[in-house]
């Protein structure tokens, strides 16, 4: 595969990190994959591409209600995770590495592709929407779910965009629901349903465990939360519970329709 720099740092990190992100993992629970699917219509035995498909939580969920799924990512060692995940629970579910931003199937081959917690580490996110509209049929469903920012809080977005960076270096940026619904919408996709969410950070040492977050960084980290502006305090319910520094992560679920 041929990588840019930020791709290189979302495979790299990965690799590392993908048995952290196995059982146990706070994205093992998919009741929020299964609320969106009560809105999504397939047929019997769809065909399922996830990307960035992390450990496979999403994949598995799929993979389990009948549908015929591609687990897909850019780190090897995650798709040893879903092999793994789908051995433990006798589910067939197919792997392939390859990133978002370029797909290596033809046109018109899904019925759905998903894409969960994993978007703000794309390199493009346009090239992303552009190659979901492509390979999806069409009535096909793109269905998104990412921390966000709600619309119209700049000081908040950018605030969060550095603790990010500063945990996972990887990290490129969050979008908000206005820029994922215009570039869905640019690329022949109808959005039919979007929401935010409050998603809870168990606290903030979990939160640098996962990344493998530097010292150095975590420093920083602590220093922006303490720093944090009223606009991302209010936004994200900044604050502290027995002691230990918690927020509430905004999660967007984005249902669009290809045309």
């Amino acid at each position: 595969m041929q990588l840019n720099e930020i791709q290189r740092a979302s495979q790299e990190q990965f690799a590392r990190q993908s048995k952290r992100y196995a059982q146990g993992h706070i994205l093992e629970n998919v009741e929020d994959v299964r609320e969106a699917l009560k809105q999504i219509t397939l047929p019997p035995h769809a065909r399922v591409l996830d990307v960035a498909t992390g450990a496979g939580h999403t994949a598995l969920c799929l993979a389990s209600l009948g549908h015929d799924v591609i687990a897909a990512d850019i780190a090897a060692p995650m798709l040893e995770r879903v092999r793994e995940g789908a051995a433990k629970r006798g589910l067939s579910v197919e792997t392939r590495q390859h990133a978002a931003e370029k797909f290596p199937y033809g046109d018109a081959e899904f019925d759905l592709v998903t894409c969960r917690v994993a978007a703000h580490h794309f390199s493009s996110p346009p090239d992303f929407v552009r190659e979901a509209a492509r390979v999806l049929k069409p009535g096909g469903y793109f269905l998104l779910i990412d921390g966000s920012v709600a619309d119209d809080h700049p000081e908040a977005e950018e605030w969060l965009h550095q603790v990010e960076k500063l945990r996972d270096p990887s990290h490129n940026r969050l979008g908000t629901p206005r820029m994922w619904s215009r570039l869905c919408e640019s690329n022949g996709m109808r959005v039919e349903f979007t929401e935010l969410t409050p998603f809870k950070q168990p606290d903030v040492q979990w939160y640098f465990e996962t990344a493998a977050t530097s010292p150095e960084n975590r420093e920083r980290v602590l220093q922006l939360i303490a720093d944090a502006p009223q606009q991302a305090r209010e936004l994200f319910h900044l604050g502290e519970e027995d002691g230990r520094i918690v927020w509430w992560w905004q999660r967007l679920t984005l249902i669009a329709r290809k045309s």
